[in-house]
């Protein structure tokens, strides 16, 4: 028992030198021997669970004075970052979710701007079948074409229904707000997209967590600002999309059509789907202008971020450092999910692009050529959509369609010369 004894006192001096933490949770007396009766006495699971959270304790002890070395007092400075992730987020998805309202990135007072993606670019467009020239008004449809350009390629897009499901998840006693995941702008992405893009508010809610078990009362007001503001804005970004789909023109029957859409820098997108469904996302207004209400409540949300960044002063080193780590790991995963979206959500509508039918041109007029050839058969303007685009003078159009008519004769017809009588 005395070599015991001795050799618990060792560990326990030689854990109090490692760890000075560990004195104030083991109890201290003048009498060496009393502390090792004492310790003896206890079961070895208490002294194991007297121990080691203790030692948890001085290892991952945070401490909100300060972090030797570094200082953070500007660390709020960078939710005024002027990126447009979150804009072209809100574009990709047609809309802003609930869950947005956890996503804190940098340029989130920038939400509003997502009908300023496309850059001020409307381009022109015509039906191949029907022969209507017209201009794709819809800046986010026109930021997502931009995106599947490429200069001298013919990129072919698909326009199809919304998949959604039956199966609703409503709080009671309010209308209009789906918390089903099925339904959500982030799940119809995919499951990839969707995984990164909900890591933002896991992260947004552990930094809530780690703030207030730290005390941290400034960081966490900085935080709930920047979560009223989010709110704010996920609100009004609602209710333009939701007014703006009003309007997009008389109900079509159901047929296809095909559009193409010449863009600048020479990139040429084919758009295909059904007739109401192109309409749903090339017409009208996406984001009506915002009201007065809505004017004062963005205007107030925005000074409310910058009202955080110049409180986030205030908040300890540990804190600063938490909400900048959250401002740029949310921005750089919510970069990660537009990289990764492949399709445009609008509405009731997805677009997408068909991989491996792009096709390659060495000049405009080949492409255009093509495709007068190819829907010379649909097309009731018989390629009249060319030369109303700027594409084709009319004589060209004229050689073109002879063209095209002397070669769908019959061989027989061609070979054959007049007969003599």
């Amino acid at each position: 028992m005395g070599s015991i004894a001795t050799l618990q006192e060792h560990h326990v001096h030689l854990a109090f030198t490692v760890f000075p933490g560990l004195q104030d949770h083991v109890p201290c007396s003048h009498h060496q021997k009393t502390i090792q009766h004492r310790w003896e006495l206890r079961p070895r699971s208490i002294q194991a669970f007297r121990i080691f959270p203790a030692l948890l304790e001085t290892l991952f002890m945070f401490k909100k004075s300060s972090i030797s070395g570094i200082t953070l007092e500007s660390a709020g400075l960078v939710a005024l970052a002027d990126l447009s992730t979150v804009a072209v987020r809100t574009a990709l998805t047609g809309t802003a979710s609930w869950i947005d309202i956890l996503v804190l990135a940098p340029g989130m007072h920038q939400q509003q701007s997502a009908d300023e993606v496309n850059r001020s670019e409307f381009p022109q467009t015509s039906s191949l079948i029907k022969g209507y020239v017209f201009r794709v008004e819809n800046p986010a449809t026109v930021s997502y074409l931009q995106r599947i350009g490429r200069t001298g390629y013919l990129v072919t897009a698909v326009v199809g229904p919304k998949p959604r499901s039956r199966d609703t998840l409503e709080i009671p006693f309010i209308k209009g707000i789906d918390l089903s995941p099925q339904n959500q702008p982030f799940y119809i992405a995919g499951v990839f997209v969707a995984l990164l893009y909900l890591s933002c508010p896991i992260l947004t809610i552990i930094v809530f967590a780690l703030v207030g078990s730290i005390r941290d009362w400034w960081a966490l007001a900085v935080l709930g600002m920047l979560v009223l503001s989010r709110t704010i804005n996920v609100i009004v970004i609602k209710r333009r999309v939701s007014d703006s789909k009003d309007w997009k023109g008389a109900n079509e029957e159901p047929e296809k059509d095909e559009l193409l859409v010449v863009l600048s820098q020479d990139r040429w997108v084919r758009l295909h789907g059904d007739l109401s469904d192109i309409k749903q996302v090339t017409a009208g207004q996406w984001l009506r202008d915002e009201d007065r209400v809505e004017s004062l409540s963005v205007g107030f949300a925005t000074l409310l971020v910058y009202a955080a960044a110049a409180l986030a002063g205030n908040a300890s080193t540990v804190g600063s450092l938490l909400i900048a780590l959250l401002l740029l790991f949310s921005v750089a995963l919510l970069a990660l999910c537009n990289s990764f979206t492949h399709g445009l959500q609008m509405y009731d509508c997805v677009v997408r692009e068909e991989k491996g039918k792009e096709k390659r041109y060495e000049r405009r007029r080949m492409m255009v050529e093509e495709l007068i050839t190819e829907t010379h058969s649909d097309a009731s303007g018989q390629g009249e959509w060319a030369v109303s685009m700027g594409l084709l003078k009319p004589d060209e159009l004229k050689g073109i369609l002879e063209r095209i008519s002397l070669s769908d004769l019959p061989k027989e017809s061609i070979s054959s010369g007049p007969t003599d009588a």
